[in-house]
């Protein structure tokens, strides 16, 4: 059974492949929040990111004609964005770390010692993932911020599910052994 988005994304996709510039402009709503997710996740800066997003998103609408109904839209615009995020990267000569000002601020009930934690946690995790590689890094994005499956990732990579399935495992694995000792030392302070 479909989805009743599924058929409205359907329709809105036949009409922005014959030009219709609205229609598109609907897909692009519907899809930015997860793109710039996806793409912030993969360079750490909100600025990259919104760049990254609207690159692929230029490149979604170029392409749009050979897109194939019947297919995952998202995973289409999620490889693009992937793409347009890593020459996002390679352009940058050296990807800034988020500042600990714009992320979100947990539970305003928790004290200040937590927020700040919380806030060290999260950047040690943002530093963790921009240390994998591209390839490991895109995988994990896509499955930890992205919601793809494992299927979804492999289709959206172009690669088999095994080695999606390997380079999760790694990038985990990688980000245990990452995060260890800067999360022991958290907690130790925390008390």
């Amino acid at each position: 059974m479909t989805s009743p988005y599924a058929e409205t994304e359907a329709l809105l996709i036949a009409k922005a492949q014959k030009g219709d510039r609205d229609a598109f402009g609907e897909l692009v709503r519907h899809h930015h929040p997860g793109v710039v997710n996806v793409v912030y996740r993969m360079c750490g800066d909100v600025e990259l990111a919104e760049d990254a997003a609207q690159d692929a998103f230029i490149q979604a609408w170029l392409h749009l004609p050979s897109f194939r109904p019947g297919t995952s839209l998202r995973n289409w615009i999620y490889r693009i964005a992937v793409n347009a995020a890593l020459d996002v990267l390679r352009r940058e000569p050296k990807t800034p770390l988020i500042d600990l000002e714009t992320l979100s601020m947990p539970d305003s009930a928790a004290g200040p010692e937590i927020v700040l934690l919380e806030k060290e946690r999260a950047f040690a995790v943002q530093r963790a993932i921009l240390s994998l590689t591209e390839t490991n890094r895109s995988a994990l994005t896509l499955r930890e911020y992205g919601g793809l499956s494992y299927q979804e990732i492999a289709a959206t990579l172009n690669i088999p599910l095994g080695t999606v399935m390997s380079r999760l495992n790694y990038a985990r694995d990688r980000l245990k052994e990452l995060l260890a000792p800067q999360l022991i030392d958290m907690e130790i302070a925390n008390g």
